[in-house]
């Protein structure tokens, strides 16, 4: 059977359903569309977990602080269901803003302190609509599993809070982030590079790379990210946000290498905006 498409919330409801009736277990992979081998990993983790997968298609306005970068944003939905049906997803949920938002809607889903900082310091409002709206489509798809990539480090930070928060009952999985040969994390956004600084943009990763093996080998913190920060502003990313060591769990700030932590980053290249980190790990 090819994959179903519906678009709001009662067609999808009665579906899942039937499933539950025939004791299906259910997972979701939440997405903006665009899809890339990144999305289509999870994917395929999820359908080694569940008997059942659905994916959903919502490019959610509420979690841009920038009109143009919505305006921007790819979206290419024949595509993506090409590549679903090939994966054999289930259902695909791809509801409307008024299906997500409906009129008179006055609910936001807020998580303090893990969005705090990183990427919620720079796009003020982000973490709360990518909570409020990924709230809604647990409680929509009722899953038992879901699937988010660890390139979004934040966010699957913040997703975990909420759903542990709220007693929603999903166990949210992490999948490690999928890259091109030469080591750029896989993005929607990486279409909007021009050809030069799509050379120039793994240089975010070899970064990360070279700054987490030399706080592992003992250098000063603050040393080897600020010197990432000038290497990167060399090579022509056009501005570093951030890149900092986190707590591995709590996200709050370390200075020295003293439990699992993750290496972090956000830049500039040629007017699109690249996110990336890696783990670093203490020696024993």
């Amino acid at each position: 059977m090819s994959m179903l498409i519906v678009r709001n919330v009662a067609e999808m409801r009665a579906q899942i359903a039937q499933w539950r009736r025939a004791g299906d277990n259910i997972a979701v992979v939440p997405t903006m569309g665009a899809l890339h081998e990144g999305h289509l990993s999870l994917v395929r983790v999820a359908r080694g977990r569940a008997r059942r997968v659905i994916v959903t298609l919502f490019v959610n306005p509420s979690q841009f602080n920038n009109a143009e970068d919505l305006a921007k944003y790819p979206r290419d939905e024949e595509a993506d269901v090409t590549r679903l049906d090939a994966e054999h997803v289930d259902l695909l949920y791809a509801p409307s803003v008024e299906e997500i938002y409906p009129e008179g809607f006055a609910t936001k889903v807020s998580v303090s302190r893990l969005s705090e900082g990183l990427c919620g310091a720079h796009r003020p409002g982000h973490f709360d609509g990518v909570s409020t709206v990924v709230t809604k489509l647990l409680l929509q798809t009722q899953a038992d599993t879901a699937f988010f990539g660890e390139k979004d480090y934040q966010q699957l930070s913040v997703i975990r809070r909420l759903a542990r928060d709220l007693d929603i009952p999903v166990e949210i999985v992490g999948v490690p982030t999928v890259r091109e040969a030469d080591g750029l994390a896989m993005s929607s956004r990486n279409v909007r590079l021009s050809e030069t600084a799509r050379k120039q943009a793994p240089a975010m990763a070899e970064a990360l790379r070279a700054t987490g093996a030399a706080i592992e080998a003992g250098q000063s913190v603050a040393i080897a990210t600020e010197a990432a920060k000038a290497e990167l502003l060399n090579v022509g990313y056009s501005e570093v946000e951030y890149l900092e060591l986190r707590d591995a769990e709590t996200l709050e700030p370390l200075s020295k290498l003293d439990r699992p932590a993750r290496l972090l980053a956000a830049g500039w290249l040629d007017g699109v905006r690249l996110i990336d980190n890696i783990a670093v790990l203490p020696t024993r």
